[in-house]
């Protein structure tokens, strides 16, 4: 009686293949899920400028006019100390959290009352912090979110 070894594993070879196939998905796929994260900060950021928005439209409403470009964003959550001041703004403000967020890069939005292309202007300059850009460093604006 002649015993056969029990050869059930990997040769180098297939080994190898393996590897390889894994080298090709993964330099395929990793490049999309890295930019994944820029995409989401460029959401998010338009989700920001229409809340904020919405929050000046509320101060219109109960004050007659959007807040200045020098009493800016920070009008929403406390009381004007320049320019016209309002008699009617809502005590607790105009957004839920009670502070102005920054954009997702950690910038402040940009605010223009009187704007240049509507009533105010809002926009974040993207990653670099600075007007123009393309890919992740893209502004995002108020008047070009539908």
């Amino acid at each position: 009686m002649i015993k056969r070894l029990d050869n059930r594993g990997f040769t180098l070879i297939e080994l190898m293949v393996v590897i390889v196939i894994l080298g090709i998905l993964a330099g395929l796929i990793i490049p999309r899920i890295m930019s994944r994260p820029e995409e989401a900060r460029q959401a998010k950021a338009r989700i920001q400028i229409e809340s904020l928005e919405t929050a000046l439209k509320l101060y219109k409403l109960d004050i007659g006019s959007y807040p200045s470009t020098e009493q800016g964003l920070q009008a929403l959550v406390e009381a004007p100390t320049v320019g016209d001041l309002p008699k009617n703004w809502r005590e607790g403000g105009y957004l839920e959290k009670r502070r102005v967020p920054k954009d997702p890069w950690d910038n402040e939005y940009v605010y223009l009352c009187p704007g240049t292309h509507d009533e105010f202007d809002l926009s974040s300059y993207g990653a670099d912090g600075e007007a123009g850009g393309e890919g992740k460093n893209k502004d995002i604006a108020s008047w070009e979110i539908e």
